[in-house]
């Protein structure tokens, strides 16, 4: 179970973020999609930085098997409403909101932020089924900068995998039932310098 299709996103011909441009879409199995597309976001230097500079980054500890570990990155999460740390973050979710509303019905309202801070920060294998991603299709859109780092996908109980490397500036889109029918995972690597990710959702959904 893997790659099935490919298919021009809605972005195709519309003057987004970063310039006219026309992200691909990986059509998955059992109503799961992945739009890509690279060099995206507008000034992702100074959004590398603003990041890293203005966002109140916190470590978070949690329970796994029977004891109490490190989440092997850093979060923040900013709610809806709250003010992003640089304007191209706004102007992309403002993007967002308006060329997926025909199919998402509503718009893109938090942003999620996730600090790599080198190869031995990365996130385990999930999809965000807490809230209404457990039963309904939705959408996450993630745009990375920094040091380039694989995004794998694969189907939930079982099945080939597939990678997408998010470069600086790079936006992935997850649509459809992802969220429930695939997981996706940020694997360790050797040798890494920092990313940064930005993960836009609708209302409700972690």
């Amino acid at each position: 179970m893997g790659l099935v299709d490919f298919q021009t996103s809605l972005f195709a011909d519309a003057d987004v973020a970063a310039g006219t441009l026309a992200p691909e879409r990986r059509v998955l199995t059992r109503g799961a999609w992945v739009d890509v597309q690279r060099n995206w976001l507008a000034d992702p230097d100074e959004a590398f930085a603003a990041l890293v500079e203005r966002v109140p980054w916190r470590a978070e500890r949690r329970e796994m098997h029977d004891s109490v570990v490190d989440v092997p990155r850093l979060l923040h999460t900013y709610l809806a409403g709250e003010a992003l740390p640089h304007p191209a973050l706004t102007l992309a979710r403002e993007e967002l909101s308006t060329h997926y509303l025909p199919v998402l019905g509503e718009p893109f309202v938090t942003a999620g932020c996730c600090y790599y801070r080198d190869g031995r920060d990365s996130v385990a294998w999930h999809g965000d089924t807490i809230g209404r991603g457990r039963s309904q299709d939705t959408m996450v859109a993630i745009v990375s900068v920094g040091d380039p780092r694989r995004l794998l996908l694969r189907p939930r109980g079982g099945g080939s995998s597939i990678a997408l490397t998010m470069g600086h500036g790079d936006l992935v889109v997850m649509g459809g039932s992802c969220q429930r029918t695939w997981e996706h995972a940020v694997p360790k690597v050797a040798h890494s310098g920092p990313r940064l990710s930005v993960q836009f959702r609708p209302a409700n959904v972690f």
